[in-house]
């Protein structure tokens, strides 16, 4: 599909949901004008329950939210790009993972083969450029973020552009928060969920939120899930815990100690399928086996993660609060693979390559002080938050690998064969390269009105690293030390235009350090006394609720600039420099509209235009530019549209599209896969006042598609083939 008719898509869907607002409310009132006196009163009735959306489902932008800053702002009166998929949104879309929730966020596209971690990409950034946090702490490291299951997370949050002043180095393209459920003193929460689907895909999840009595509250959730894939041989199990306990020690003192646990196995994961040559314009597979899994028969993914938080807040009185965090986190994961497959020139046989035996540890141990005051300055409300943080990350890699061809086999009809088959394979895990990053972080940030309707929002991140390289053993250099320190900010206001309008604009900045991630640095990256990578974003946008109330809608334009990042030397391709810059520009747009008061529309849409300024990679042995050239894997287009409609008060159906751009799959632009655009349905039968069956098809036209496309080798990530859901919710 090309840009034109995706453009022309998403008119054609705009005027859609305009018409629809006409039509449903002509046909609404044709219903109630053939309806008896005492149905119109049971209607009239219903509709005071659900004219305010603010209140109900949809798009809030009046709820206080963590997202986007420390001072408990709501998304509406904070001056940036925030957006949420809470829990309700989660269970509506039918989210397996996080990445789910994700993907159902303005502009987000997130895809995750085990050996790219949770890619995203957002803003026309993509890896450790998109800042992915768990509860507000980053892992520094792109592989830690691959998916988890989304029982356990009560919602995902993201804020567009750079966001360094809360979160430290990085993020440039905008930050993803997943949030944990904890203990809660609201209600008591009994719940369960069991779930087939197609591939024996199967989840058995509970959760409990208890009071013990009136100053202790636990909370816990787990889940199970298991499947035999939509690829061949990919069998995966997982499971996921979330434990807190909150106690309000005295009046003004409470605290709440949170453990999360995830584990995930998968049997022979799937590394992608190749495509067939010639490898220019568009990339294609051979459709008939795009199941096939081309790894070895005992291939092997494998991750644990631990989180422990231990958080304390005390009150000194309605102004004043502190909240101090301690955050301990342990990960492991191995891999064990045969990894890159290619067809010959005839594409009659594909050559089988790079085993891989590796297992990555990482612990990250860090303390978080936040002081907040709401008091007034000359007469007017001003707000502040600061802190500081001080967190220690450590990673050792145990790599091993062998890029040689294993064998060649024919397509449909091969011997799997085992790892240890792999020559070099049977030595064990070997020791390599150890990091240690120590970050002491101080933060600031204000919110002052200037006037009843006009708020100045501002914010400043100082961030000094210490970095420690321990090299494989018996290469040289052995060790390397560095340090870095930043600045980073944001600047903005906010103006109610009306009280249901506002529009604001910010500037803000961010850094990143060589390679993106300390963590996963290597010697080239940060042996060269490279500074730190910098970017900065100009963003205009405006909130407001429409129609009484029924709708509300964030618009968003921006630019973004990253500037000196590394790239191959014109001059001498064997050499790195601080040269590359890229920009993006783009808009996002998002909507809920309760259309009648049984019809709901959601959605969001958002165009980027990213491109390099100044990137040069190395070919060969030559230095070529690619100046005016777009990132891999960063569609123009992302589209989400969502229409819920209640049948009868025992039943709901929904109907839900996402559309994704074209991507390229290298950096010359000179190979992409196409466009794709995804169809759900869901109907949804209350079986008891606490209890809900639904059934969900996902990818309705069966659509052969690419999630993801690997840039080193052409290989191609098909997504989920059409499937059938069936899950059962009960709330005791």
């Amino acid at each position: 599909m090309t840009k034109q008719q995706s453009i022309l898509i998403s008119t054609i869907i705009a005027g859609l949901f305009s018409s629809s607002v006409q039509i449903a409310y002509a046909e609404e009132a044709l219903n109630q004008a053939s309806q008896t006196t005492d149905d119109i009163k049971k209607l009239d009735t219903i509709t005071v329950k659900t004219s305010s959306i603010k209140d109900q489902k949809g798009l809030n932008i009046d709820k206080p939210s963590e997202a986007g800053s420390r001072l408990g702002l709501t998304i509406r009166e904070n001056p940036a790009s925030v957006a949420v998929a809470d829990r309700q949104k989660m269970e509506e879309i039918g989210a397996r993972t996080f990445q789910d929730a994700a993907n159902s966020l303005p502009g987000v596209n997130a895809s995750a083969p085990p050996g790219s971690g949770g890619f995203v990409a957002y803003r026309g950034f993509s890896g450790a450029q998109v800042n992915q946090l768990f509860n507000g702490i980053s892992l520094q490291y792109t592989s830690a973020n691959r998916p988890v299951d989304a029982w356990v997370f009560d919602r995902v949050e993201l804020v567009g552009g750079p966001s360094s002043f809360l979160y430290g180095s990085g993020s440039v393209g905008g930050s993803l928060n997943y949030v944990t459920k904890l203990a809660t003193r609201d209600a008591e929460i009994r719940e369960a969920r069991l779930s087939y689907g197609r591939y024996d895909t199967m989840e058995a999840a509970f959760g409990i939120n208890h009071a013990l009595n009136d100053n202790n509250w636990v909370r816990l959730d787990f889940s199970h899930n298991s499947s035999n894939g939509y690829i061949d041989r990919q069998e995966r199990e997982a499971n996921s815990l979330a434990l807190s306990w909150l106690a309000d020690i005295t009046p003004n003192l409470s605290h709440t100690l949170a453990l999360e646990h995830h584990e995930e196995q998968e049997d022979s994961p799937y590394w992608g399928t190749p495509t067939l040559n010639p490898k220019n314009g568009k990339l294609k597979i051979d459709t008939s086996n795009r199941f096939e899994n081309y790894n070895v028969r005992d291939g092997r993914y494998e991750q644990r993660l631990t989180w422990l938080r231990s958080i304390t807040e005390y009150k000194f009185n309605d102004q004043t609060s502190i909240r101090n965090t301690f955050y301990h986190y342990t990960g492991q994961r191995d891999y064990r693979n045969l990894e890159v497959y290619n067809y010959n020139a005839s594409n009659t046989a594909i050559s089988r390559s790079a085993g891989y035996l590796q297992r990555h540890n990482q612990e990250l141990n860090g303390n978080r002080i936040e002081i907040l005051h709401k008091g007034e300055l000359f007469g007017l409300k001003s707000d502040w938050s600061f802190g500081t943080d001080y967190n220690v990350n450590q990673q050792t890699v145990f790599p091993t690998s062998v890029n040689s061809v294993f064998d060649v086999v024919s397509p449909g009809n091969f011997e799997p064969d085992h790892f240890t088959d792999i020559p070099g394979m049977s030595n064990g895990l070997q020791k390599g390269r150890s990091t240690k990053t120590k970050t002491l972080s101080a933060f600031l940030e204000n919110r002052q009105f200037l006037s009843q309707r006009l708020s100045l929002v501002t914010g400043m991140r100082y961030d000094h690293i210490d970095f420690h390289f321990d090299n494989t053993p018996g290469v040289a250099p052995t060790d390397i030390n560095r340090s870095w320190n930043t600045l980073t900010g944001r600047a903005g206001v906010v103006f109610d235009v009306t009280d249901d309008a506002n529009i604001y604009a910010q500037y803000s900045t961010s850094a990143e350090p060589p390679g993106g991630t300390l963590t996963s640095a290597n010697v080239a990256q940060i042996n060269n006394n490279f500074k730190l990578s910098t970017g900065y974003q100009v963003e205009v946008g405006s909130k407001l609720n429409y129609l009484d109330g029924r709708g509300t809608a964030t618009i968003a334009t921006y630019k973004i600039v990253r500037r000196d990042f590394p790239v191959t030397d014109p001059q001498n391709p064997n050499s790195t420099i601080l040269a590359g810059q890229q920009t993006s520009r783009g808009i996002e747009l998002s909507s809920s509209l309760q259309i009648t008061p049984r019809l709901r529309a959601e959605g969001n849409i958002a165009w980027v235009n990213a491109e390099y300024d100044d990137f040069t990679e190395r070919v060969g042995t030559v230095s070529v530019s690619r100046k005016g050239k777009s990132p891999t894997n960063t569609p123009d287009q992302v589209v989400n549209l969502r229409f819920n409609y209640d049948i009868t008060p025992d039943w709901q159906a929904g109907i839900g599209a996402r559309y994704v751009d074209s991507v390229y799959a290298n950096t010359a632009n000179t190979q992409w896969v196409p466009a794709y655009a995804l169809f759900d349905v869901h109907t949804k039968y209350r079986v008891t006042k606490n209890a809900d069956l639904t059934a969900r098809i996902r990818n309705l036209t069966d659509e052969t598609y690419a999630r993801y496309i690997q840039s080193s080798n052409s290989l191609y990530y098909v997504g989920e083939p059409r499937s059938l859901e069936v899950a059962l919710h009960i709330r005791f």
